[in-house]
């Protein structure tokens, strides 16, 4: 089931996007003649695997020397095998914290575009009405505090809502997953309780929650949420057609500026805009929780991680060549590309630091 919604999801974006890219930037095109074939593994994040899905077709198409094979297997696996030479591309929705920066000097943390999370449920009756939470409700929730829909906390985020008197089922992710990563810290930023329990990582131990469940990458999550009424999950943007598909609902989320907004690019641009400008050199930055009346509190980079120091000269350049048209606004961060994944274009000040970034694979 997981397999065949990982396809589904790639078939609907792919068709629409194949066919106008194919003319894209023979800048980037190495010559036919680039032989033997260079191979390049990506893996990682569920939540970039349908947007590496689009990428590699019309890139392996002008780059016939390349073979680009990707995986999704979770932000967690993504980052440890970049580290551990499995895997030349480990794609991400978390950076790497500092003690691992720390022990792995080597390895970059290269922003691709930006991402969304959307909070969905699967609540009989009010699948079809955008519900207000908040992040200490949603803590609340996880930690096992707030166990019914008809919970007092809920409903004063939505007066006038008969909410259903039934268990809440919190699904969480089992893998480890940048998606983990960044609901997390929206919580540990909205909610001292839970930073100072949980926390936030790429795994975490969930509290115990009666009738909780364990869900893994991104499809395993859409499909635990339509298989459990009364859920409610945390799902990355870029399975939004699916979250549509199964007729999920999708909440409304409390910002800094205590407006309640939706998973929008819009709303994810305004976020963006106030979180762009405080990128370090390095990239990596939480763009979670935002200040602004229409930012989006659930955003953040979509990253790359690659070692610095690669087998061969060969394959290096053909590293740098992929993840420099990967963020060109002509290449891969093309409009067409971007928004078939409800993705936000890598602003121009970010990109400008992942090709210094970039320039740095050898």
């Amino acid at each position: 089931m997981l397999h065949r919604l990982k396809k589904e999801v790639t078939r609907s974006v792919k068709g629409a996007v194949i066919l106008s890219a194919l003319g894209l930037s023979a800048l980037y095109a190495l010559p036919a003649s680039a032989a033997p074939t260079i191979s390049l593994l990506e893996t990682g994040s569920t939540l970039l695997y349908p947007l590496f899905n689009l990428w590699v077709p019309v890139y392996t198409k002008m780059n016939p020397g390349i073979q680009i094979t990707t995986q999704g297997t979770g932000s967690g696996t993504g980052i440890a095998e970049a580290i551990s030479g499995v895997a030349q591309i480990g794609a991400s929705d978390a950076y790497m914290s500092d003690a691992q920066i720390k022990q792995h000097p080597n390895i970059l943390n290269i922003p691709l575009a930006i991402s969304i999370q959307m909070i969905n449920y699967n609540v009989p009756g009010l699948n079809n009405v955008h519900l207000k939470l908040s992040g200490p409700v949603l803590a609340g929730i996880y930690s096992g505090k707030i166990t019914n829909w008809d919970d007092a906390a809920i409903a004063k985020l939505n007066p006038g809502t008969k909410l259903p008197n039934h268990k809440i089922i919190p699904v969480h992710r089992t893998d480890g997953s940048g998606d983990t990563f960044i609901f997390t810290t929206y919580l540990s930023d909205t909610t001292p309780a839970w930073s100072n329990s949980v926390g936030y990582s790429t795994t975490v131990s969930w509290p115990a929650v009666p009738g909780g469940i364990g869900a893994e990458g991104n499809p395993g999550m859409v499909q635990a949420l339509k298989t459990t009424p009364y859920g409610i999950a945390y799902i990355g943007i870029s399975w939004k057609k699916p979250v549509e598909d199964a007729h999920l609902g999708m909440a409304m989320l409390e910002n800094r500026a205590g407006k309640f907004v939706l998973p929008t690019v819009a709303n994810a641009k305004a976020a963006a805009g106030e979180m762009v400008k405080k990128t370090p050199a390095d990239e990596r930055i939480s763009l979670v929780y935002a200040p602004g009346a229409n930012s989006y509190p659930i955003i953040n980079y979509e990253y790359a991680i690659v070692s610095k120091t690669q087998p061969n000269a060969e394959v290096a350049a053909a590293m740098r060549k992929f993840l420099n048209w990967a963020i060109d606004p002509k290449g891969g961060n093309a409009p067409h590309f971007i928004t078939a994944v409800n993705f936000v274009p890598l602003p121009d000040s970010a990109a400008k630091l992942s090709r210094k970034q970039i320039a740095e694979i050898k």
